[in-house]
């Protein structure tokens, strides 16, 4: 029986997550990221959405994984959002779009090509899908603290993981590639499944929301060059940029309130 005082799919209630809240796909990940806050808690698991609470500079933060893609990344941002979170960033993995987008940089997501569905249920296609500048100030300025390689730009938020990846075996092929090519041309740095979404729904809902990516591969390497790299990269630095983020943002806060 559902717990009306619980929001329905991430099983959160009043109390349980604080107002800054990192979003990583993989529930996996989340116990990790949860190891740089203070007296982490893990609150809640339900389906793709598992959450751990603790503190930063004696704030309550939280980590909600969103599952994959655009649906279930929305769902947690609404539900989120009704316990009163305002502000959101998106800790995901990435590809590479361009020559200088090495394995293990990271992206500041400034904005996101809307190549998926779910946004367009809140808004037209031709509102854009635009991080908080706030945010992305926070993500490049804790990104120079923590030494990481990071890129500031557009990221493409797709649908179809395989339709990216192996392209020429769909039957909508040439389309895939046609688009692929613009937006690498139009200056795109990466691609994920997220990003898009979340910047729309949290813009509805009135809220603060940015991305910052591992860029684990590219498109500039082989299969074979990357598998070599893979096992030497960590998302250490991801993580720490992210955390360091909030810490900025928190202080930002106080300073205004």
């Amino acid at each position: 029986m559902h717990d009306a005082n619980l929001q329905y799919h991430v099983q959160l209630g009043p109390g349980d997550v604080g107002r800054y809240v990192l979003l990583p796909g993989d529930p996996g990940r989340c116990e990790k990221i949860a190891a740089y806050f203070d007296n982490p808690v893990h609150i809640a698991s339900n389906r793709e959405y598992t959450t751990y609470t603790g503190t930063l500079l004696g704030e309550k933060v939280s980590v909600t994984s969103t599952g994959i893609g655009g649906p279930s990344a929305a769902i947690a941002v609404e539900e989120l959002a009704k316990l009163e979170v305002d502000t959101f960033i998106r800790v995901g993995t990435a590809g590479g779009m361009q020559p200088f987008c090495r394995p293990g940089d990271l992206a500041i997501v400034t904005g996101a090509i809307r190549d998926e569905g779910t946004s367009l249920h809140y808004m037209p296609i031709e509102f854009p899908a635009v991080a908080n500048l706030q945010v992305v100030s926070a993500l490049r300025q804790a990104a120079q603290r923590v030494g990481a390689r990071a890129h500031l730009g557009i990221s493409q938020s797709k649908d179809s993981f395989y339709g990216e990846i192996e392209p020429a075996r769909m039957p909508v092929a040439p389309r895939l590639q046609r688009r692929w090519k613009a937006w690498v041309d139009g200056g795109a740095i990466c691609s994920e499944m997220e990003a898009a979404t979340i910047f729309i729904v949290a813009s509805v809902l009135g809220k603060r929301a940015g991305g910052v990516m591992f860029m684990g591969g590219s498109t500039i390497m082989s299969q074979e060059e990357y598998a070599a790299l893979a096992a030497t990269l960590t998302l250490d630095q991801l993580i720490q940029t992210a955390v360091e983020a909030v810490k900025i943002l928190i202080e930002q806060d106080r300073g205004r309130s």
